[in-house]
């Protein structure tokens, strides 16, 4: 009842096999298209990968140091939000045909997707006329005691963020003699003062890791987070405890792989097979479909599969 499409927009109607001729067939269908830039409009049938839409997006103009400019995420964050997002509207999709008993085309576009994803920046723009700028590693609040800042061995993330955290961080710092500094004085103090704010809070981090501060901080009511590297938290107990990741049999051997980020009540999610190779379940899948073994021999041998 749910096809799923993954091509810029029109090929599957070339072939046959777009929503309208198959809706005829099944009308309480589902058919979810997935592409760079939507079944519509003028960019249709304009091929789109990940690295583009960061770029097109906007999301590479606001992301790294401005001194080093645009930076793409360290991972395809426009795949996975498509990916995302077209399982939101499929269920969204779902929901409508419990009520309605009929289908629908689902039309995700990657870049919709990125912007939806944005909603901070974009407004920031489109209500308040303020091009948004790159941050570096500070945070959106624009507070000079919420970014990353350096250890002793590495960095640490911290969001200071209102007056009380304010004076927990220097006193925790062993820095309480900034409180009664006139450059500190208050967040516009603070912010037209922020190197030598952080020229003071560095020095005093310079004296420990980031993740004995953070067990400090973190018991002085402070916001803050050493980074861990992405060895080091697979193997975090809190996603153990959790079964985040899920170890499966597979013809190469034991793969721990990562599973869905939620758990239900009942019947959470979990890994029960290895990834499928390319076609692995061609002949399953056209089965199900109603296709007999002579007619998928046929479509082999015709080079259609």
């Amino acid at each position: 009842d749910v096809v799923w499409e993954n091509f810029r927009g029109g090929v599957m109607d070339r072939l046959g096999l777009g929503y309208e001729a198959l809706s005829a067939v099944n009308p309480r269908l589902i058919y979810c298209a997935v592409s760079g830039f939507g079944q519509t409009g003028p960019e249709r049938t304009t091929a789109a990968f990940d690295g583009k839409l960061q770029a097109m997006s906007g999301i590479m103009s606001i992301t790294g140091e401005p001194a080093h400019g645009p930076t793409r995420a360290g991972f395809a964050i426009c795949d996975t939000i498509g990916g995302l997002t077209a399982a939101l509207a499929v269920a969204s999709a779902l929901f409508q045909r419990m009520h309605t008993g009929r289908g629908q085309l689902v039309d995700v576009a990657m870049l919709d997707a990125a912007l939806a994803f944005l909603p901070g920046p974009v407004s920031e723009y489109t209500v308040a006329g303020i091009p948004p700028k790159q941050l570096g590693n500070g945070s959106v609040s624009r507070k000079p005691t919420a970014a990353r800042f350096r250890a002793r061995d590495g960095f640490i993330v911290l969001a200071a963020l209102t007056e009380k955290q304010f004076q927990s961080l220097m006193k925790t710092l062993g820095r309480a003699d900034a409180l009664v500094d006139p450059r500190f004085k208050d967040w516009a103090a603070r912010t037209a003062n922020e190197p030598a704010l952080r020229e003071i809070i560095e020095g005093a981090l310079a004296a420990d890791t980031p993740k004995s501060w953070e067990t400090r901080l973190t018991a002085a009511d402070v916001p803050c987070g050493s980074i861990w590297r992405l060895d080091e938290i697979v193997h975090h107990p809190q996603l153990e405890h959790r079964d985040v990741l899920q170890t499966i049999d597979s013809r190469y051997g034991p793969m721990r792989l990562v599973g869905a980020g939620f758990r239900l009540a009942h019947g959470s999610p979990g890994l029960d097979r290895e990834p499928p190779t390319l076609g692995e379940h061609t002949d399953e899948v056209l089965r199900e479909a109603g296709y007999t073994p002579d007619e998928i021999e046929r479509l082999r041998r015709d080079g259609v599969i």
